[in-house]
């Protein structure tokens, strides 16, 4: 019998997401609840019942309930994935980044609960995780984060405003800098100092850059007494995703990067602009924000759980 998937909230952007990309799948059975019965709890407990893994694309605290609502079912509930910001920091949830550290992706394949990353996280945790686990940079170091993304990330309001009214061409927000994944971000990249972090929307559907400036002399010093190179630092991040195909790393100089590049894939790439006179550099992530973002790691994420190969 092959594994039966529902996801609880398909009808907003990140599970329509999910769903296109497993609508090819032949070694899955979906399930799908009435539209009138969207918001009944004994309705959606019922095919949780059904579910061998249940998706969640809620807000936060609606997750929250329809974590209560799987997990009351006992020896009957399914495995669940969630792709809000409710459980990304809580005890007992694995965090679903398969490409975060070793063992990772075991322990994503072996949970019962799995938290989905948030996309700006996706793309700093990313640079970042790797250079704290190698000291590139001390775990207490004063970094800022500064991210523009596609409008679509923003929920229906803002899509609905973009769409329709035409939306400001580009906007900073979270200024209060209290964003929501802020600490997924400082938790999952190793880090033991609060990040300032400024994210902004841009009038474009999809697509996103993340990036973190750097002060090269105020890194560590190596054994040799030599603080490190943006292309030893490049070097580190190619090593650490060596073995992970959609995720490449550059250290090409380019004279621009625009954050529409990857859209419609699941890949990231990462960046590495030096400037070794001045020494300083700019790592810089781009991905697609309702891909590798969003529904394309759940996507991700589900695969492990559930073993497919294809």
């Amino acid at each position: 019998m092959v594994p039966a998937i529902f996801i609880d909230g398909e009808a907003g952007t990140t599970g329509l997401g999910i769903r296109q990309r497993l609508a090819g799948f032949d070694t899955l059975s979906l399930l799908s609840i009435a539209p009138a019965d969207r918001k009944d709890p004994a309705a959606r407990q019922a095919l949780m019942e059904q579910a061998d893994l249940v998706i969640l694309c809620l807000p936060d605290e609606a997750a929250r309930e329809a974590v209560a609502l799987a997990d009351a079912l006992g020896p009957d509930a399914p495995r669940v994935l969630d792709a809000s910001s409710a459980h990304r920091t809580a005890p007992g949830w694995v965090f679903g980044f398969p490409e975060l550290a070793p063992g990772q992706a075991a322990a994503i394949a072996s949970a019962r609960h799995v938290s989905n990353p948030g996309c700006y996280a996706t793309g700093a945790i990313a640079l970042l995780r790797p250079l704290v686990d190698a000291g590139f940079i001390p775990r207490d170091y004063p970094l800022s984060i500064n991210a523009v993304s596609g409008y679509s990330g923003g929920g229906r309001s803002m899509i609905e405003g973009h769409e329709t009214q035409g939306g400001p061409p580009f906007e900073l927000y979270a200024l209060g800098l209290e964003h929501k994944h802020v600490p997924e971000i400082e938790r999952h990249a190793g880090l033991t100092r609060r990040p300032i972090f400024v994210p902004s929307v841009g009038h474009f559907r999809q697509g996103m850059l993340v990036s973190v400036p750097l002060h090269l002399d105020d890194l560590p010093r190596r054994a040799d007494g030599e603080r490190p190179s943006g292309a030893e630092i490049a070097a580190a991040l190619a090593e650490h995703y060596a073995q992970t195909p959609d995720i490449e790393v550059s250290a090409e100089p380019l004279a621009r990067l625009e954050p529409e590049g990857l859209n419609d894939s699941d890949r990231m790439s990462l960046h590495v602009f030096t400037n070794e006179a001045s020494r300083q550099a700019v790592l810089v992530a781009r991905l697609d924000n309702l891909g590798k973002g969003a529904s394309g790691a759940a996507v991700q994420n589900l695969r492990l759980m559930l073993a497919l190969t294809s």
